[in-house]
């Protein structure tokens, strides 16, 4: 799958990822988060909880490869997920002692885990700045954007955060892209559809995706 593939691990080690769900294999070298930081790499198959709401903030997450979602639990049931983080990206910052998020592996997953304390340097302050940034960016979709430029804005966003990548394998299932852009599977799937009909992208299996039109896709969510 493009953009989500492993690293070549040792064999020992990516195949250790078994049914139990995770894994580790304490390792030490840099990273983007702190050249020479000391951490743990975690595997996780898919939906294996990396963490829990309420859980003690005691480490920050460095997707290695896969896919990982962060969402909570409303009063109702309901699921709203808050952030996807993919190959590179750190989560786990807070602003207390526990985590105000569940924290799960979409697809299966190798995490980068670098226990507290850990050296306070412009690199970590630029990440944690870049996702407010990204969460900030992701209110404003929800709440002005239709659903056809919440959904082009998904996939635009998608596309700078892979590197320029057109052919993607959504590691995230329909439910998962509704219950983040705040719109139903039902939704989802329409404007999968009207975009594919209009040109703008190319569904490849159950998962692919090429996006065709970049352009057309910005100019929507512009």
């Amino acid at each position: 799958m493009l953009a989500y593939s492993a690293r070549h691990y040792p064999r020992h080690i990516a195949e250790g990822a078994g049914a139990a769900g995770v894994s580790s294999v304490a390792v030490r070298e840099g990273g983007s988060l702190a050249d020479a930081q000391p951490c743990q790499v975690e595997f996780y198959s898919a939906n294996g909880e990396i963490y829990a709401q309420g859980d003690r903030a005691a480490a920050l997450y460095q997707v290695e490869y896969g896919v990982v979602r962060l969402f909570r639990l409303l009063s109702d049931g309901r699921r709203q997920i808050c952030a996807f983080h993919v190959a590179g990206e750190v989560f786990g910052f807070g602003v207390d002692a526990r985590h105000h998020l569940f924290a799960e592996a979409v697809s299966d997953a190798a995490i980068r885990i670098y226990r507290r304390p850990l050296r306070e340097d412009s690199t970590m302050l630029s990440l944690a700045l870049k996702e407010l940034v990204r969460a900030q960016e992701h209110m404003l979709v929800i709440g002005r954007q239709t659903a056809a430029e919440r959904i082009a804005a998904f996939m635009v966003d998608l596309y700078d955060r892979l590197d320029g990548a057109r052919n993607i394998e959504l590691a995230m299932s329909r439910s998962d892209i509704a219950d983040y852009l705040g719109l139903t599977i039902e939704t989802v799937s329409r404007v999968f559809s009207k975009f594919r009909s209009a040109g703008y992208i190319r569904l490849t299996g159950t998962r692919g995706l090429e996006i065709v039109q970049l352009d057309a896709l910005k100019r929507l969510c512009a």
